[in-house]
């Protein structure tokens, strides 16, 4: 099993196993030592892994962190595990002291999901305020896997590491500065867009003016980023089943994906709908979690291809109609919309429909 298909198995089990883990002890042996071994080290050889190093450099005695990883007689990352329900936030300082007493350069501060990775970039032997990578075991991505790849044993490069690490970390505060602006966009950031596009002055009541346009401006271009990468992804997927000869001469000839036996039609126009559900969404969860059901007479957006729905579209030759679940889906409302863009408007009613889908 090669690197990145550990890490995923890891991920999956983690997942499942969250709910039964009740102690920070539990959490080490389920989540945390898995991982050691994932990055290739021998976590019963105390070459390779200590647990409980003595951190008594430092002035209180019989300080101890979790685990430290060895090479040469060295430790080179520390690790400090808590419990996988603690909040890390509370527990970063407890990390920058054994960080001061060990010649590491890397120090890992984790609760079995998520893995904050810090080292000394800003002061020598000092660790950093902000880690330089953050990785989270339940919403993995290929980029994730690739930067835990450079601690494993066999590709381990401090030097590598540290060339990168600079650049990794102000991708995290500006990664986060964004989500923050295209969600809620502050009024300096409105004030700049503002400046682009208006001649007159940027007075206040301008500034109101261009918060909700610049609102719905973001949300359109990922809605379209979205919208493109799915066109790109159903394209691909329309080209193998027709090299498998999957797919009847009627099919190849539309741009639209067909059920040939029972007659629906998934348009274009719900596909764009859908992803605008999701770049509604995507702050709130996993985009990949919003699925969709396409019936002859509506459109339905639910959770996980599960029975729970946030949304029903009703697209009509003359007019278009969406659908919200009322009262734990005893009931449910219908509004008219001009164009799909109207979607955007009920932004509160689909977060509420969404919490109603998660609700088990």
């Amino acid at each position: 099993m090669d690197f990145k298909d550990s890490i995923q198995q890891l991920s999956e089990r983690i997942a499942k196993q969250q709910e039964a883990i009740t102690t920070e002890e539990a959490t080490k042996n389920a989540f945390i030592m898995p991982m050691i071994a994932a990055l290739g080290y021998d976590i019963f050889n105390p070459f390779e892994v200590v647990p409980e190093l003595d951190c008594d450099l430092i002035k209180k005695k019989g300080e101890k962190i979790d685990y430290a990883i060895m090479k040469d007689g060295q430790p080179i990352l520390l690790i400090e595990c808590k419990h996988c329900k603690q909040d890390l936030n509370l527990h970063d300082t407890q990390l920058q002291k054994y960080f001061v007493a060990s010649k590491a350069r890397f120090g890992v501060l984790t609760n079995g999901i998520e893995y904050r990775f810090y080292t000394d970039l800003d002061k020598q032997n000092i660790m950093d305020e902000k880690p330089f990578l953050v990785v989270n075991m339940l919403d993995l991505t290929d980029a994730d896997v690739e930067q835990l790849k450079k601690f494993s044993k066999s590709y381990y490069n401090e030097e590598a590491i540290l060339s990168t690490a600079n650049e990794l970390k102000y991708a995290i505060s500006i990664k986060s500065i964004l989500n923050n602006e295209f969600s809620s966009p502050s009024t300096d950031f409105v004030r700049f867009l503002a400046r682009q596009a208006y001649d007159g002055a940027i007075t206040q009541r301008i500034i109101e003016q261009f918060t909700p346009i610049i609102k719905r401006s973001i949300q359109s271009i990922i809605n379209d980023i979205i919208s493109e990468r799915l066109n790109v992804a159903m394209k691909s997927n329309d080209e193998k089943q027709i090299d498998n000869n999957s797919v009847n001469a009627d099919a190849e000839a539309s741009d639209e994906p067909a059920d040939k036996e029972s007659g629906i039609v998934t348009t274009q126009e719900e596909i764009d709908a859908y992803n605008i559900i999701r770049s509604i969404l995507r702050k709130d969860i996993d985009v990949q979690r919003i699925t969709y059901k396409d019936n002859k007479t509506y459109f339905v957006v639910n959770v996980d291809n599960g029975y729970w729905w946030i949304c029903r579209f009703y697209f009509g030759s003359r007019k278009k109609q969406i659908c919200f679940p009322l009262d734990n889906y005893k009931s449910k409302e219908m509004f008219e919309i001009e164009t799909i863009d109207d979607i955007f408007n009920y932004e509160e009613k689909l977060e509420a429909s969404l919490k109603m889908a998660l609700r088990d």
